[in-house]
């Protein structure tokens, strides 16, 4: 524990329980900046998103204030404080809700919303893949560090440029009100990832520094560790962890056949040839190609994606002919 949170820097119960509760101290201060931060940190989200600006989705997050409640339920699981856990997750819950419907009301405002659906911030949120949920334990780990300790707690515009709670919840609405509920779901699962992570790892940073055995130290038998949490927990990170694995192997297998294809094409004699894309649709693969008139047999092809995937998908092969060109 002296490594992780070091005793001259470690913040007390008292302190933490003031950050992280909004219900103690000044609450209606604090529920008031929690409301008034969400709403703004979600309509830049939104228009971030709606404008593919990056610059301004990073400073949604930086606004966004849900990792406070997130960390809190954390805290209520460590301290065996149901009412704070009900608190917060119903805080989270109204802040997706109201993201979410604010992403759905500025898509409608918009001409086209569906021309949305193909730039940066909407793909890069809507296929997530164990890479995110590594990333997102990671940052966890280091919010939760962050709050358990003084000395580094500059670092915690970081972690929430890192976590990325709202942008994907802003995704979310606009995807819904773009008529895309498949890309909505992609990006919640981001959201979920998150949230899960920041939650697991702050239980485990306060246990390790001791937070549980203070707070139930003197506490009633009404108050003493409920394994259950934990266990929703388990479950809740396999649930969101089976998406992204497939997701995880998809990219994969894109990337053999893209590879495979283009394989294919220079031993068919079609060196010319480009693999533009390759895409999913249930047991179907559909694979773009921008090359000459004539491709060799897609029987070929079809054998070999036979062995990169399981369960030997069809193959269909997207053909436009042509070529690229460039000037000078």
């Amino acid at each position: 524990m002296s490594i992780l949170i070091p005793d001259s820097q470690r913040r007390t119960l008292d302190e933490i329980t003031d950050r992280l509760d909004l219900g103690v101290g000044d609450a209606r201060a604090k529920r008031s900046a929690f409301w008034i931060m969400l709403v703004l940190s979600g309509v830049i989200a939104v228009s971030g998103v709606v404008a593919d600006s990056t610059a301004t989705v990073i400073g949604a997050m930086i606004v966004a204030p849900l990792s406070t409640p997130i960390l809190g339920i954390g805290l209520g699981i460590v301290s065996g404080r149901g009412a704070l856990i009900l608190k917060s997750v119903g805080l989270v819950a109204a802040g997706i809700v109201l993201v979410t419907l604010l992403g759905v009301v500025i898509a409608q405002l918009l001409p086209n919303p569906v021309n949305v659906l193909s730039n940066s911030q909407v793909l890069g949120r809507t296929s997530p893949t164990l890479v995110d949920l590594l990333a997102a334990l990671a940052t966890g780990l280091a919010g939760a560090v962050a709050i358990t300790r003084r000395d580094v707690g500059d670092v915690l515009p970081g972690v929430a440029i890192a976590i990325s709670l709202v942008p994907p919840l802003g995704v979310v609405g606009v995807c819904l009100g773009s008529g895309a509920p498949s890309l909505a779901l992609g990006a919640f699962i981001l959201f979920a990832s998150n949230v899960i992570a920041m939650v697991i790892t702050g239980v485990a940073v306060m246990t390790i520094g001791g937070y549980n055995r203070e707070a139930l130290e003197d506490a009633p038998p009404s108050r003493r560790r409920d394994t259950r949490a934990y266990l929703i927990l388990a479950i809740a990170l396999v649930v969101v962890a089976i998406p992204m694995v497939l997701n995880s192997l998809s990219s994969l297998w894109s990337r053999q056949i893209a590879d495979a294809t283009t394989s294919w094409l220079a031993a068919g004699g079609a060196q010319d040839a480009e693999v533009t894309s390759v895409g999913w649709s249930g047991d179907k693969v559909t694979i773009n190609i921008l090359g000459p008139e004539k491709l060799p047999p897609i029987a070929n092809l079809q054998s070999a994606v036979d062995d990169l995937v399981p369960w030997d998908p069809q193959v269909i092969v997207v053909h436009t002919v042509g070529g690229r060109q460039t000037s000078g």
